[in-house]
């Protein structure tokens, strides 16, 4: 169980931001006749921008239970990160089998307990809410359903909509829900102006007729009506692309999307420059009559399998040119879990525990709010810098750069555009305003012209990969709890200011030293020496919709030494070798050595190679050409901390050096000659790195490896059927890795090369995707044998979005209109596509592929 710090000042406040309005009782919203959403009192166009986040319903909250966890406290720990982030929305698709009997009678239980409790502090920080009536599916992801007796465990999920006696439940159930009377908020959920409106329900499948679907929506509109709802209801439309028509002849006043632009679950970390992906969203029915009259809203996105946090800005900028003003990710992790990443295996989003991220979903917020509707910024790469905002996948990094306000993601050399009007900061890593060796996040707010807020949040390392099966029973990003020295250059402080502690327990109290003033985690008070504030401030005082003594932060969770490393798959002979490693522990050790697997106990004399700090928790060494001799090199890292040593990969108190070590683990790099070709593909080594997919993605796809050694190389055999026209296999595979450590040789590279036992395919391309996200390649015409393709001969052609993007009706391609030359530096991964004869199956048998 984790255990947290948590400052709570118990007072009541409302707020509502969109143009940063505050009031004890927000306006509600309305849609025009043009489907614009606008606000009752000014009539001003609204533009929001959060998170889903469930920790009432489903695996969240059981998992609150088995880690016993109160989940009030839980949703407060949240609900004052959603505030710091700068989010003005939620949005949540109610699990109706939890608060449903057989008959769609609304239960007064916990969950519906917990939900209207989370209602009323979204409301205290001002966040508006979308509340989604029913999602018609199972609670049990990731772990199985539990028969609740809800009245959707009795229907198929395509059956819900149409079966009458469905009907009749959900009818019931949505006129009970509407009219529900929140115990904390005092309103029937259908008069609490901090609910925008009510999709009716979450990706429904409609199986029947257009004229069926419509009497469906129909008959819940009026459900609602005699419930005496008067705010606007919202209906999916990204499904059931046969229904369009139906769902914009209906009296709903607005139309919900989602997007998940690369897939979903891919049981790891994805890897590459995925912004052609988000250059556009198009819809194709926009010119279905009624489009033009109804609000759009997003209820879900994600980028999802992917650490990096470069997108969320991106897609903002993108659904802003769409017209959307209602943008809310999937899904929010609570704090209290987010260590494990268990509840959507898929996402992995929280302040604490992916601080870049986080950081990059405020600069979101910020686009949501600033970039004008329907405003185009081109075609990509010129769109990356729109407004205030840039994005770039290079740099692994959002920032906005306004006149008043500079966030980062990521450590930046960008220069604030006006620095003496700088009224917030946030961000991780290290700019000229603030500079930091801490890889968490950290927020400071001007409170008078020689007086600041800093709030400073522990380090977060990732330690497994967040996107494979998850756990309970494992941890994917650690915490740390560190002092770090901080450069201070925040307008009006000067080179000399005090730091006192702020929030619950935080005694702090020091003066800095010319700039430089070292930390922990926590929220202070940073006062120029000489300055008299012109009020008192404290840890109570209401501030925006905070208070400023409010802080939550995870304890640290590291109890013993690690070292996060991967080894080069291969290094040349000739060329030193550098080596990297993440080392984190319950303090910094001493030392870190490196030991090669030729050391012995025995020997006076063996040689080591001690790894230097090189900021934070990373460490590098490097191996000089004359000590990387024969086929491998193999090595430990051993952190030593005092008397005590600790030796990885095999994770054990120890040194190599010791008489009674006994492990047989190492990391491991193949010693290879400069001048042989670079394997880039080779089937029994690597056909698990290898992905397919096809297009489009309900073809027939599978694949076998045939082991042939040892008279022949082992190949792997692809199979492909579509009936579709132009159906397509892809086979792609990320390389960059092993490139970079062979660049003198990849320089002198001409030819991409295969070993092709078999192709039966129409048609054969292959090539390379670059670094801009661009896609070089040529077709084959030879059937098998060796194959030597020119890389001089590589043409510049549209990029394949795979996997293929939710909604399925978005483009699969991106077709750049930028030509820019083909460079084998920029190479990051390899891509063959196979095109078969129309309802045949085909067949491509593949030996090992290569540079040279």
């Amino acid at each position: 169980m984790k255990k947290y710090i948590f400052t709570v000042v118990c007072c009541l406040f409302s707020f509502y931001v969109s143009g940063q309005k505050s009031s004890q009782s927000p306006p509600s919203v309305y849609v025009d006749g043009k489907g614009v959403m606008r606000w009752s009192d000014t009539h001003q166009e609204t533009s929001f921008f959060g998170v889903n986040y469930t920790l009432p319903f489903a695996h969240a909250y059981r998992a609150m239970g088995y880690l016993g966890i109160n989940r009030k406290e839980a949703i407060d720990r949240d609900v004052y990160h959603f505030a710091r982030l700068g989010f003005n929305a939620y949005r949540i698709h109610i699990w109706d089998v939890e608060v449903s009997d057989k008959n769609g009678n609304l239960l007064e239980n916990d969950h519906l307990d917990l939900l209207d409790y989370l209602i009323s502090k979204l409301k205290e920080r001002g966040i508006s809410m979308v509340l989604t009536a029913q999602t018609n599916f199972g609670n049990g992801y990731p772990e199985k359903n539990e028969q609740t007796g809800g009245f959707s465990y009795d229907y198929d999920k395509c059956d819900v909509h149409a079966n009458t006696q469905a009907i009749a439940a959900q009818e019931n159930y949505i006129y009970h829900l509407i009219k529900h009377i929140n115990p904390y908020t005092k309103k029937a959920y259908k008069d609490d102006t901090g609910i925008v409106g009510f999709e009716i329900n979450n990706e429904p499948c409609h199986s029947g007729t257009p004229a069926q679907t419509k009497q469906y929506i129909d008959r819940m509109l009026k459900a609602m009506k005699r419930a005496g709802n008067k705010k606007p209801v919202f209906y999916n439309v990204s499904h059931n692309r046969q229904q369009v028509e139906a769902y914009y002849s209906t009296n709903v006043e607005g139309t919900t999307y989602q997007w998940y632009p690369i897939g979903l679950v891919a049981g790891h970390t994805r890897k590459g420059n995925f912004l052609p992906y988000v250059d556009s969203y198009d819809i194709p029915f926009d010119q279905v009559k009624g489009f033009h009259s109804k609000a759009k809203l997003v209820y879900e996105f994600d980028p999802a399998d992917i650490t990096y946090s470069y997108m969320y800005p991106a897609m903002t900028r993108t659904f802003r040119g769409a017209g959307f003003q209602w943008i809310t990710q999937f899904a929010y992790d609570p704090i209290d879990m987010a260590w494990a990443n268990t509840e959507y295996q898929t996402h992995f989003l929280n302040l604490a525990y992916t601080p870049s991220k986080a950081i990059s979903m405020k600069i979101a917020a910020e686009a949501a709010y600033a970039v004008p509707r329907n405003k185009s910024y081109g075609t990509y790469p010129n769109d990356t810098v729109f407004d205030a905002f840039r994005v770039s996948y290079q740099e692994d990094l959002s920032v906005m750069n306004s006149s008043d306000k500079f966030y980062y993601s990521n450590s930046t050399t960008t220069q604030p555009i006006a620095i003496d009007k700088l009224q917030s900061v946030a961000g991780c890593g290290s700019s000229s305003v603030i500079a930091s060796e801490g890889t968490g996040a950290y927020f400071a707010d001007k409170l008078e012209d020689g007086l600041w807020r800093l709030e400073v949040m522990p380090d977060a390392v990732q330690v497994k990969d967040p996107f494979e099966k998850p756990s309970l029973k494992k941890e994917v990003v650690s915490i740390l709890w560190n002092t770090w020295n901080m450069k201070i250059a925040l307008p009006g402080l000067g080179q000399s200011f005090s730091a006192t502690g702020l929030n619950e327990g935080n005694t702090f109290s020091q003066q800095s030293s010319n700039g430089n003033i070292a930390l922990r985690p926590g929220v202070y008070l940073l006062q120029r020496d000489g300055y008299v504030p012109s009020t008192v401030w404290q840890k109570d005082t209401h501030w925006k919709n905070i208070f400023l003594g409010e802080f939550v932060a995870p304890k640290a969770s590291v109890s013993s030494y690690q070292v996060i490393h991967t080894a080069p798959k291969t290094i040349e002979q000739g060329t030193p070798m550098r080596i990297e490693a993440t080392v984190i522990g319950p303090q910094k050790p001493d030392s870190v050595i490196l030991y090669s697997d030729k050391i012995s106990f025995w020997n006076p004399r063996n040689t080591y190679y001690t790894m230097k700090n090189v900021g934070g928790y990373r460490y590098e060494t490097v191996i000089p050409t004359d000590d990387i001799v024969g086929g491998k090199f193999r090595y430990t890292i051993t952190a030593c901390r005092k008397d005590s040593l600790y030796t990885f990969p095999a994770g054990v108190a120890g040194s190599p050096l010791d008489w009674d070590y006994y492990r047989n683990n190492y990391w491991e790099s193949s010693v290879v000659a400069a001048d042989i070709p670079i394997r880039i593909i080779t089937p029994d080594a690597e056909d698990n790195d290898i992905d397919t997919y096809s297009m489009p993605e309900w073809a027939s796809i599978s694949r076998d490896l045939i082991l042939n050694a040892p008279t022949n190389e082992s190949t792997v055999k692809f199979y492909v059927k579509t009936q579709d026209a132009g159906g397509k296999l892809f086979i792609r595979k990320w390389i960059r890795d092993d490139l970079m450590a062979r660049e003198k040789r990849l320089s002198t590279c001409k030819y991409l090369c295969m070993n092709v036992i078999k192709n039966e395919a129409d048609t054969l391309t292959a090539g390379f995707i670059s670094t801009l996200g661009y896609t070089y390649k040529t077709m084959i015409n030879q059937s098998k044998g060796i194959i030597r393709i020119p890389l001089s001969g590589l043409a510049q052609v549209a990029t394949a979005l795979l996997p293929c993007p939710y909604p399925v009706f978005l483009k699969k391609y991106f077709e750049p209109v930028i030509k820019i030359p083909f460079n084998i530096k920029d190479i990051e991964s390899v891509e063959l596509t196979l095109i078969p004869a129309d309802g045949k199956t085909s067949t491509l048998e593949l030996g090992s592929v290569w540079l040279e």
